[in-house]
């Protein structure tokens, strides 16, 4: 394995109740890389994320994080990778403050204190540390999601549309975060987004995705004149009604 992979996919297959939900895909995510996994509702990118972070056992195939199997060196592994997702639900009831707190003690983040004020500074939250998180607006519970996910300074992040239903500016922030951290960290991303402009400007590679198998990836920009579309959404669009007439 490339020393520079730190994230290795191998035949992943995934069946439902007799269903396919992901079908022998095979992909990898390398040192300070950025790869958008697209496909529409349904097509196995969330089943896929939730392979690879152990919450759901993977019918057959291998996944390797920092060139050890998963999920036999679990614990190890998931001690440096890390979740955001627009969707995820905050504890409410508990502070700014608390809710990083908490995450950082469970992750046994050295000096657990000075990294949540780090962070609360970084996304300019500090002034919120004492707020309840129900009462946060979208973006600033999106700035908190994505912080608690930055806390153990992972070199794997897994990104379930970090920006979906948050305005463009409160979005734009999302995303210059998360391209600061990968080039001060070096950590490799694997992105989700419905937002093809989004991943047009974050993404060094993208994977296509329809019904539960990988039928195209390359580069964001060149892709869509490989197969004659203008852009990445107009490309997005035909893998969603049609994928079968534009895979390989």
């Amino acid at each position: 394995m490339d020393s520079n992979i730190i994230l290795e996919v191998k035949n992943l297959t995934k069946i439902y109740d007799g269903q396919l939900a992901v079908n022998d895909i095979s992909f990898s995510v390398k040192s300070s890389e950025i790869v958008g996994l697209l496909g529409p509702n349904g097509a196995g990118k969330t089943t896929t994320i939730n392979m690879i972070l152990g919450l759901l056992d993977a019918t057959s195939g291998s996944i390797e994080i920092f060139e050890k199997e998963f999920p036999q060196h679990r614990v190890e592994v998931l001690d440096k990778v890390n979740f955001a997702a627009a969707h995820t639900l905050l504890p409410g009831n508990l502070s700014v403050w608390h809710n990083l707190l908490i995450v950082a003690l469970l992750y046994n983040v050295a000096s657990a204190r000075e990294r949540v004020l780090e962070l609360l500074r970084e996304f300019d939250l500090e002034r919120f540390s004492a707020t309840r998180t129900g009462f946060l607006s979208s973006g600033e519970q999106s700035r908190l999601i994505l912080a608690k996910a930055l806390l153990n300074k992972p070199r794997l992040l897994l990104l379930d549309e970090p920006t979906a239903s948050i305005d463009p500016s409160s979005a734009d922030a999302i995303r210059t975060h998360i391209l600061q951290y990968v080039k001060e960290s070096s950590a490799g991303v694997l992105w989700t987004s419905h937002n093809m402009y989004e991943i047009e400007q974050v993404c060094d590679r993208v994977l296509f995705i329809a019904h539960g198998k990988i039928i195209l990836s390359g580069a964001p920009k060149e892709l869509p004149q490989q197969y004659g579309k203008k852009n990445l959404e107009e490309l997005f669009i035909a893998v969603a009604r049609e994928p079968l007439s534009i895979s390989h």
